[in-house]
This record gives structure tokens, C-alpha cells and sequence, in this order.
């Protein structure tokens, strides 16, 4: 069984998904899995996640400066006041994923963000679902796609007006965000985020 593992000319172990292509290998090394705490960053990747959803995040990666630039740098609070104008904008902009559905679940999530604040904030909440331990995958297929916390995050969240936060989404954002290490064992990024050991 393969472990996923590849070694750079750098002498860096990483996993075949961040080996190669050189924005994948950056976005690996620098970014993914690395703790963000504040509502603005949390939201861009709740944001990010949900147009990713059946797509790969290197089209999303590729096209993260023009969603930056279309949605007023992810601000909930200018989002929230998008309307259908602004929608039909976005339905013709190349540079993002032109999906009705995902313009409008951002959209949504902003408002859903907003009034969020008033119970201690979007990143607070998240965090919330911080689990006791994290996973320790050996190969690729180790690592899982979903966990009871983000099964109980994408509920609560769904309870809270948010849209395309299904558990694997969820999941997938607990790993960017650094709330569990899916860093193989022996990836050069395993525990340095702070808040697991290797």
C-alpha cells in the first residue's frame, strides 16, 4: 500500500496532492492546516470549502483572488446587503464558480455570520467543535472524510441559517483550519500548527 508520501528536491516528505504542482505545494507548506482564529479568516475558508464542494481545491486555489475580489474580500458585512443585481453579476464573472446555488449559500452564511456575533462569533463557534484527539494517518487512504464533531458542526450550523455545510465539507474545513492535524506521519507539516504534537 502506497502511503501518499513524496519526497521534494527540497528533502521534504509531503503528500502526492501537495508534491508537484508548485501553488498546491505552497498552499501545503505555508497555509493548510495552520490555526485561524478570526471571524474574517474563518469565513473566507467556510466560504472557499462550500464552492469547493465536488470540485478540487486547486480550482479553487487558482481562482481564490478573483472569489477575493467578486465577494468584497469575503466581508460578511458587505455581502450580506448583495442582491439580486449583484448575483446575476457574479452568475457572469469567469473568474469564480458561477453556481446560483453556492453565490447564494455565500450570501446567506454571511448574514448567518453576522448574526452569529451576538453569541460569541463564527470562529468562537467553530472552535467549539475542537476534538480530543486527531487523527494519526499513516497513508491517504487513513485519513478520514467525515468525524462525529463536524457530523455536530454541520447540524449546528444548519441550525444557525448556514448553507453547504454538510460534515465532509466540515471536515475539510477543521483541516484547513488547523482544528484537527490529517498531516501524514511522516509529512514534514505533521504537528507544526500548535496545537497537536507530531
Amino acid at each position: 500500500m502506497s502511503t501518499g508520501i513524496i519526497i521534494g528536491e527540497d528533502s521534504l516528505a509531503r503528500p502526492s496532492w501537495a508534491a508537484t504542482d508548485p501553488m498546491m505545494r505552497t498552499y501545503y507548506d505555508t497555509e493548510w492546516g495552520m490555526p485561524v482564529r478570526d471571524e474574517h479568516g474563518v469565513f473566507e475558508r467556510l466560504s472557499l470549502e462550500a464552492f469547493q464542494a465536488g470540485l478540487s481545491w486547486s480550482t479553487i486555489l487558482r481562482k481564490r483572488e478573483n472569489f477575493r475580489e467578486a465577494f468584497a474580500g469575503f466581508d460578511p458585512e458587505v455581502i450580506e446587503g448583495f442582491g439580486e443585481a449583484k448575483v446575476e453579476e457574479l452568475l457572469g464573472n469567469a473568474g469564480i464558480i458561477r453556481n446560483r446555488a453556492k453565490i447564494l449559500a455565500t450570501i446567506k452564511n454571511a448574514k448567518a455570520t453576522i448574526a452569529l456575533r451576538e453569541d460569541g462569533g463564527l470562529a468562537d463557534f467553530i472552535w467549539s467543535f475542537q476534538p480530543d484527539s486527531t487523527p494519526a494517518p499513516n497513508a491517504l487512504e487513513d485519513i478520514p472524510t467525515t468525524s462525529p464533531e463536524s457530523v455536530a458542526m454541520s447540524k449546528a450550523l444548519k441550525k444557525r441559517g448556514f448553507a453547504f455545510v454538510g460534515p465532509t465539507t466540515m471536515f475539510a474545513l477543521m483541516e484547513a483550519l488547523g482544528i484537527v492535524d490529517t498531516h501524514l506521519l511522516g509529512s514534514h507539516r505533521r504537528g507544526t500548527s500548535g496545537i497537536w504534537t507530531a
